[in-house]
């Protein structure tokens, strides 16, 4: 299998995490394409929590959802990544980010390194042990570097007796590629 696209790799790696029941996050909602992932994942007894900022993003990741009979498994929210720990009051076993901008959308409205600090910290409290958090962050827009130094600092600081953190780079990817962040809790 060959992985071009920094979100296939994060859907690879978090695949064996989830199970029929789990609970899951897409903070980013975005185009879908994670939501309707962990939709699948999740089975009948599971469920999906998406959250995006924009209308735009929730209707496709709806429409996209519907089309696969799996609408009934995701709840969506229109509001920022970080206030998942004020929507959200369960341990989730797989948490799943792609920072940036919603593709063909507004690229004026972007994920900040504050509201993904934010999210992220949540994110952390909510993860069961055992569970994985994955965040593909895109760097070819304005604020994108000063936001994975934000990604890479809380990252570094994450006890090592408690977590796991894994760096995947396409370093061989023209212009900007895009760079993969996974966290384990033990």
């Amino acid at each position: 299998m060959v992985f071009t696209k920094a979100y296939e790799l994060a859907q690879r790696i978090v695949a064996p995490f989830l199970e029929e029941g789990s609970l899951a996050v897409d903070a980013t909602a975005g185009n879908g394409k994670d939501t309707l992932f962990l939709a699948q994942r999740v089975g009948s007894s599971g469920h999906v929590y998406a959250f995006d900022v924009q209308p735009q993003a929730l209707e496709k990741t709806e429409a996209l959802l519907a089309q696969a009979g799996l609408r009934q498994r995701v709840t969506l929210f229109e509001a920022g990544h970080e206030h998942l720990a004020a929507y959200i009051h369960r341990q989730i076993k797989v948490v799943m980010f792609n920072l940036g901008y919603l593709p063909g959308g507004d690229h004026a409205i972007i994920t900040r390194p504050e509201t993904t600090r934010a999210a992220l910290e949540s994110a952390l409290e909510l993860l069961e042990k055992g569970g994985i958090i994955s965040v593909v962050a895109y760097t070819g827009h304005p604020g994108s570097l000063k936001e994975k130094e934000v990604l890479e600092e809380l990252c570094r600081a994450l006890d090592q007796r408690a977590f796991t953190v894994t760096h995947h780079a396409f370093i061989n990817q023209a212009g900007c590629p895009p760079e993969l962040f996974t966290i384990q809790k033990h």
